[in-house]
């Protein structure tokens, strides 16, 4: 009898501190009946616990254990897991809510377990208070680039609308303000800016709201963000189109537009503004903000202050652009590049006098591609260079090959030079070589440089364009008549030759539609251009009314479709045969 008093008495003691402890408890069997409850559950449910006994936890609603735990609970009950937990928003029968994490925890496998509710509001509270500094910008209190990229990536799984979109801001001359009167006040301005913003798109959504007579929900709000810098950006997770967008860009730059009175300064600003609005289907946060990146660069080249929206075909092309930029310099050691030749043919005789040398890209992606779509990328990324030595020696290397079919006077071939080809190599060098490895006599070679590049020209320019003449090489003026046009500085200039730019000679395509003014500028420029001992050339030829007139005013050659289409070399061969 004293054994048995002594082993009750821990039993009794464990149900007294179980019925008496704060934490709300049960014990519940295998199949999740609640076989005794504490009074703390009782109190948290709002029930006497002896009327919990028996019922089954899954349907005390108080406790939220629904459907998405229901799996992993019946996992502790059959004694295949020892426990379970998750946090849920309750309400206590008080009335107040709580975040409480509740865990089921197996006592005796496939046969009893203890579950516990424990209030974890204060450490939930914390959590998010590390989060909300973790995922705002200290200075505007705005939603950072994390929480942005968060609720973005959110809108494109779930938009009321299927559609999402951006206005992304960037403000013009912020720097400015840091440099000349400090962070402070930078900092200050940017906060104000981020008041304003966050006011027009609260006003945009609610007027969108009252407009769509409360259809909008209330949820799919605009959301403003600092992405860092002076960069902002303003998310329609439901966005109804592309006018919903802009007009929400042209009240963001207006509410900038009145002055900021800040720190016993009036400051001024306006800012550019990329706007992308498209279908959520098949759209990824990395490809709308480079979409609203790109269409933010667009605005501040189209001259600032202004909001771009995002077209597609400039996208595309630009993205060609990058593309072609990219592999330019290794399209040259590939062997791409070919070279059309041109013939120029003498007015007096019609004879063929020299070619002008075209390049031409042959893009295993693009296919062949004229000039126009290549030239201007490898003058801003250097590619000029090895493509301007490369295209000099191939057409000079051809032009010795005429020259043996010719030899009584031989072909000059004429070549483009870049102003970078002057500046960023040894032009003088390099034509030297060339015609030594080639055998090319310098007199049958001239170089075309474009008039606003050749007019002013000093220092190394000049010392480069006097070595070539003095080598023999004929030195050519492109486009002549569409840039400064200054013929008195020809004088100081060792120019041989003008090639009259086209826009001069269409409107000698017929007597009937003839302008008289073009006629008369064509024949002073020819006169003045002889009296400075100056051949003229004139380009787009592309009838034998042009042809006559202009050799009836004195062009000394012709260039252009009346006489031939940019031929391959052998073509040229066969002419010279």
């Amino acid at each position: 009898m004293l054994r048995q008093a002594r082993a009750a008495a821990p039993e009794s003691a464990y149900a007294a501190a179980f019925h008496t402890a704060p934490l709300p408890m049960a014990v519940i069997d295998h199949e999740g009946r609640v076989l005794t409850a504490n009074r703390a559950l009782g109190s948290f449910l709002g029930t006497p616990p002896a009327t919990l006994v028996g019922a089954p936890v899954a349907e005390l609603g108080g406790l939220g254990l629904d459907g998405r735990t229901t799996a992993a609970y019946r996992e502790v009950l059959h004694g295949r897991t020892d426990r379970m937990r998750c946090t849920r928003r309750l309400k206590h029968a008080d009335g107040h809510a709580l975040h409480a994490e509740i865990a089921v925890t197996s006592t005796a496998p496939g046969h009893q377990a203890l579950l516990s509710v424990t209030d974890v509001s204060e450490q939930h509270e914390l959590r998010e208070r590390l989060r909300h500094l973790r995922m705002h910008d200290p200075v505007t209190k705005l939603p950072n680039r994390s929480l942005f990229f968060e609720r973005l990536s959110s809108a494109l799984e779930d938009s009321a609308t299927g559609r999402t979109g951006i206005c992304y801001l960037d403000l013009d001359g912020f720097k400015a303000v840091n440099d000349t009167l400090g962070h402070r006040v930078g900092d200050a301005l940017l906060d104000a800016v981020a008041q304003r913003l966050t006011h027009c798109a609260e006003g945009a959504a609610a007027r969108e709201r009252t407009d769509a007579g409360g259809a909008l929900a209330e949820g799919g709000g605009h959301l403003v963000a600092r992405l860092g810098g002076d960069e902002f950006a303003l998310l329609v997770e439901g966005s109804t189109g592309t006018q919903q967008l802009t007009a929400l860009a042209q009240a963001l730059l207006s509410a900038l537009q009145q002055p900021f009175d800040l720190c016993g300064h009036r400051l001024t600003v306006s800012a550019s503004v990329g706007v992308v609005e498209r279908e959520t289907a098949g759209t990824t946060p990395t490809e709308l903000m480079q979409a609203a990146d790109t269409t933010l660069y667009w605005a501040k080249a189209d001259g600032k202050a202004r909001w771009t929206l995002f077209d597609p075909e400039r996208s595309a092309h630009l993205m060609t652009r990058q593309a072609l930029s990219s592999t330019l310099r290794r399209a040259v050691d590939r062997g791409e590049f070919v070279v059309e030749y041109q013939p120029i043919v003498d007015f007096d005789d019609d004879v063929l006098r020299g070619v002008e040398a075209l390049v031409r890209w042959q893009h295993p992606q693009f296919g062949r591609l004229g000039p126009d779509r290549f030239i201007g990328l490898a003058e801003e990324n250097g590619a000029i260079v090895p493509l301007g030595r490369w295209v000099l020696a191939e057409s000079c290397r051809r032009a010795k090959e005429w020259l043996g079919r010719r030899p009584e006077g031989g072909v000059y071939v004429s070549v483009n030079v870049a102003v970078r080809q002057v500046w960023d190599s040894d032009i003088v060098t390099d034509v030297a070589e060339v015609l030594e490895e080639t055998g090319l006599p310098s007199g049958l070679l001239q170089l075309e440089l474009t008039e606003s590049a050749v007019m002013g020209s000093a220092g190394r320019p000049l010392q480069a364009l006097h070595a070539l003449s003095e080598m023999g090489v004929r030195i050519a003026i492109d486009d002549f008549g569409t840039g400064y046009s200054n013929l008195a500085y020809l004088s100081r200039l060792p120019v041989r030759t003008l090639k009259l730019d086209g826009s001069f000679v269409q409107g000698f395509r017929t007597a009937r539609h003839s302008n008289p003014a073009d006629e008369t500028i064509v024949t002073a420029l020819v006169q003045l251009a002889h009296k400075l001992g100056l051949s003229v050339t004139a380009e787009c030829v592309e009838g034998p009314a042009q042809a006559e007139r202009l050799r009836r005013i004195g062009c000394d050659a012709g260039q252009g479709w009346h006489y031939a289409k940019p031929m391959a070399a052998e073509r040229i061969s066969r002419l010279l045969a």
